[in-house]
């Protein structure tokens, strides 16, 4: 079944989390310097969605991708990888007329001006999904959907899927949303920044940083992202190396466990609506780790898989946060965009020290190792 005809989720559902977007071939650089400098690349994948997705399932959640590939080996590379995982791919979508998209980076920070990335995306499978060939039985099967800002930017038809899947409707999962705002990705100038904002405030629980916001919308400050976001029920604010601000409230009847409920509460409910806050807020300010960063490709997406699954636990705000640190952290000591992230046990660990211990924490490349303590951790 496609379309918005879609079935309901509930308890008993077998998945936890459902992710939608476009996975792409990543071609990575041997070295570092200019694209037009570097002599060869090794292959692997990225995608926002299917990084969470791919997360969740090592961390040892029920995930599923939903996307659309070409009918060609990169396509079977995408599949095949992300279903090593652990992650549900039988409603990943083949394209015979269209390819799966590929792109190049360099490898310097996103964030840096020497960051290159070439993207060979337009026209890719995944630009033609649309509310009429997607499968929205899969997608609603889920206790949590989520989406990214990127999907929107494809074509058309995605921003069309994006709003039919974030409108309010019985039965709709709780979603996730990451604003995830790449500029150059965009077709209509100025229209991204508006689009954005609209989709945010249709999500249960968005995921943006302090300085996307700024450059979007012109926003300056965690309050003020807060106060453009009325409605969703939580709002997780990350602010770089000064850690994360979570904003969550009471929630009209319907998805209670993303402000602060336990997990049966985060299978049971769909959400008739895109959260609407009752309430104060309850405000979490969550400092950031210490970490000795080998690349920070992909650690947008690996914090919002920690957020996410301790969500599905039923875990404390606070601890939520530094779940998706450690998870974030994770990815930061590796040069990839995805690895194996620390056993659920050393991370509970690690997530319930108190704020002193917390702060001398510093993580470094191999901290994940399974045999370590929290006092393995190199303080400086």
């Amino acid at each position: 079944m496609s379309g918005p005809a879609a079935g309901t989720a509930d308890a008993a559902t077998s998945t936890d989390v459902v992710c939608l977007g476009e996975s792409m071939v990543t071609f990575l650089p041997s070295q570092p310097g200019r694209l037009a400098d570097v002599p060869s690349f090794g292959r692997g994948i990225g995608g926002a969605e299917s990084n969470v997705a791919c997360a969740l399932a090592a961390a040892g959640h029920r995930a599923a991708w939903v996307g659309r590939v070409g009918a060609d080996g990169f396509g079977d590379h995408l599949v095949e990888t992300i279903a090593s995982y652990g992650v549900d791919t039988s409603a990943v979508r083949r394209d015979p007329a269209r390819p799966t998209g590929i792109y190049f980076r360099t490898a310097t920070d996103r964030g840096t001006d020497t960051h290159e990335v070439a993207y060979y995306r337009a026209g890719s499978a995944a630009s033609a999904m649309s509310p009429s060939n997607v499968p929205y039985e899969e997608l609603f099967a889920g206790r949590v959907l989520h989406l990214s800002g990127i999907t929107a930017a494809l074509s058309a038809d995605c921003l069309a899927l994006l709003r039919d899947l974030t409108a309010a409707r019985p039965g709709r999962p709780l979603v996730s949303f990451d604003v995830n705002h790449r500029p150059r990705l965009w077709r209509d100038g100025e229209a991204d920044a508006s689009v954005l904002l609209e989709l945010a405030r249709r999500a249960d629980l968005v995921f943006v940083g302090e300085d996307e916001a700024e450059e979007a919308w012109g926003i300056v400050g965690a309050e003020a992202i807060r106060a453009a976001l009325p409605e969703p029920a939580v709002v997780v604010v990350k602010r770089g190396s000064a850690g994360a601000t979570v904003f969550a409230s009471g929630l009209r009847p319907g998805p209670r466990s993303f402000a602060a409920g336990g997990a049966g509460e985060a299978a049971g409910a769909g959400s008739a609506g895109a959260g609407g806050a009752e309430g104060a807020d309850t405000v979490t300010l969550v400092p950031a780790l210490r970490v000795d960063v080998v690349a920070a490709v992909g650690a947008g997406d690996a914090f919002a898989a920690g957020f996410l699954s301790a969500t599905l636990r039923g875990l404390p705000v606070r601890e939520r946060a530094r779940h998706g640190h450690l998870m974030a952290a994770a990815v930061l000591t590796v040069p990839g965009d995805l690895t194996d992230p620390p056993a659920r046990d050393h991370a509970d660990r690690l997530a319930a020290l108190d704020d002193e211990a917390w702060g001398r924490l510093r993580l470094g490349p191999g901290w994940t190792a399974a045999d370590r303590a929290p006092e393995e951790v190199r303080t400086p």
